[in-house]
């Protein structure tokens, strides 16, 4: 008993930690005004929410926001901070007192919508009951894996979660090439800094004053 309290605060705190984290580093993101360190920032953020998935035993969550938040996301966006500035656009006063109202406006919204949601582990619930229920029964003989979401997804439907990796994979692709990595980067980086001419030294030629 006394070890299952000390490991359930032991959770309990490290969860403080990783949201306080997350908290941080989301006001960091807002008051930031460069890029390149907004995007490292968000990549900071997508590890971190990763890390908290995966402590609540949501792996198939964790691993979908290390692969596309931290990974891919990321990668976009430094390729396409190469075709445009480094720092964000100086703000107007109150500019971001509309964008405020609407989040507070949402996040009051959606506070008052769990108000109906059933209580944690209720059995009457539709998510535990019907297919739900029969999944929860047999869903440890079947894989042995406790987390019944991370085994419906790679397990029970696993072609279908693969499907959904290959349309990620081709869409962070398809914004690759439509950024132009590679030529087009690199053509934007040499207008933005154009680099002095160089002339290759003129050889003599046969019967020319030495």
């Amino acid at each position: 008993m006394t070890d299952a309290v000390l490991g359930g605060t032991g959770t309990a705190l490290i969860n403080i930690l990783l949201l306080a984290i997350l908290f941080v580093v989301a006001i960091a993101i807002a008051r930031l005004r460069s890029l390149f360190a907004i995007v490292m920032l968000s990549g900071v953020y997508s590890l971190v929410s990763a890390a908290w998935y995966i402590l609540v035993d949501a792996v198939d969550v964790g691993f979908t926001e290390a692969a596309v938040g931290a990974g891919m996301s990321t990668a976009v966006l430094l390729g396409a901070m190469l075709l445009t500035a480094r720092t964000a656009k100086p703000e107007k006063p109150f500019s971001r007192l509309g964008p405020f109202i609407v989040c507070l406006a949402v996040g009051v919204m959606l506070i008052y919508a769990t108000i109906d949601l059933p209580a944690l582990g209720d059995p009457t619930s539709p998510a535990n009951a019907g297919v739900g229920l029969t999944f929860l029964q047999v869903n440890w003989y079947d894989t042995g894996v406790p987390n019944v979401v991370t085994s419906v997804l790679a397990s029970y439907r696993g072609f279908d979660t693969l499907g959904e990796t290959a349309v990620v994979f081709t869409a962070g692709l398809a914004v690759a090439l439509l950024l132009g990595f590679g030529e087009r980067s690199l053509a934007e980086t040499l207008r933005r800094n154009p680099q002095p001419e160089t002339r290759p030294p003129s050889v003599p030629r046969d019967g020319d004053a030495t």
